[in-house]
């Protein structure tokens, strides 16, 4: 696992973006201090971070939209910068905030978009089908977009984003503000998309959707990057063990020293109807540890594993949650 100081080896064919030590100062402010990442082709990266860690500054330097006052960037391996004009077409970019004309209907706007792209003619109108049907909006495609939920609009902003088929996809919190549902059908379309081949770049300060989406996780806090990696590298950094609680009637005095002996129990500690251990592979170890306690005596009514969680990597290496 790479930390956010420097990349690891040289560049490979299935990079798509290259970031290599970053740095972006507002006067006084370092809002970005040395990040490097990289992702590759087919691969949804996340950066994950609270709100003014750096996340929307860092993009921005990716997309091409500020220089950077160090370190460079390199699109479909192609140097980026606020003049260059190839590598960026390269790249789908869906901001926060809202590009979309709320008195044009959704067909009307991705056709907009779609022909200063640069497309015409048939394969315009076949394209714009293909990313209404992705984004789920067949139904109100017709619709103007200022009737549409926060939600709906959000799609729409992202299926402008898709319509030149990028080569890196970049998501800079794309659900914040839409209801549950929509949320839902938003993540859905980006599970879609590296599974199609295109690299994304996915900013969110929600724990679940970095966990639900991300083959690699960056984790970003006051303008560094703390760690990266797959989710299971980061939660070993925190070297928490999990935890299996199990709940039941009987001899659960017998069960606690039976399981004492179990090599995979670091820890017992009883109470009067539940047992909780602490255990270095809850999946693995929870199968013998039940037919453990049910052989010495205690009848079991429930079994719950908690385990580390990108909540717990963050607070290990900040000292703060993820939220504050």
């Amino acid at each position: 696992m790479a930390s956010g100081d420097a990349l690891q080896g040289a560049s490979g064919p299935d990079d798509v973006l290259v970031a290599e030590g970053l740095v972006r100062r507002f006067g006084d402010l370092t809002a970005v201090d040395g990040v490097s990442f990289r992702i590759r082709r087919g691969e949804t990266y996340g950066l994950l971070g609270p709100n003014g860690a750096g996340k929307t500054t860092t993009i921005s330097m990716v997309a091409g939209l500020i220089a950077a006052d160090a370190g460079t960037v390199t699109v479909a391996g192609q140097r980026m910068g606020p003049a260059e004009v190839e590598p960026k077409r390269h790249i789908g970019l869906v901001p926060q905030d809202l590009a979309i004309y709320p008195e044009l209907t959704a067909r009307e706007n991705l056709t907009l978009f779609g022909r200063l792209q640069g497309l015409a003619g048939a394969a315009l109108t076949q394209r714009v089908q293909e990313v209404i049907e992705l984004i789920g909006l067949t139904e109100r495609a017709k619709d103007l977009s200022k009737e549409f939920s926060g939600g709906m609009k959000r799609r729409l902003n992202i299926g402008i984003g898709l319509l030149h088929q990028p080569t890196l996809l970049i998501l800079d919190e794309p659900t914040v503000g839409v209801d549950p549902q929509s949320r839902n059908q938003i993540l859905e379309s980006v599970e879609r998309l590296s599974v199609e081949g295109m690299a994304v770049l996915y900013t969110t300060h929600y724990m679940e959707e970095a966990e639900r989406l991300c083959d690699r996780i960056g984790i970003i806090d006051s303008g560094r990057l703390q760690a990266e990696g797959t989710r299971d590298e980061l939660v070993r950094l925190t070297s928490g063990a999990d935890v299996i609680r199990l709940v039941g009637t009987g001899d659960t005095a017998a069960a606690s020293t039976a399981l004492r002996g179990l090599p995979t129990v670091q820890q017992v500690i009883a109470d009067r109807h539940a047992l909780q251990l602490t255990v270095n592979d809850a999946p693995a170890a929870v199968a013998q540890i039940v037919t453990s306690a049910t052989a010495a005596g205690m009848s079991l009514a429930d079994v719950e594993i908690t385990r580390p969680d990108l909540e717990s990597v963050f607070l290990h290496l900040t000292g703060k949650a993820l939220r504050d």
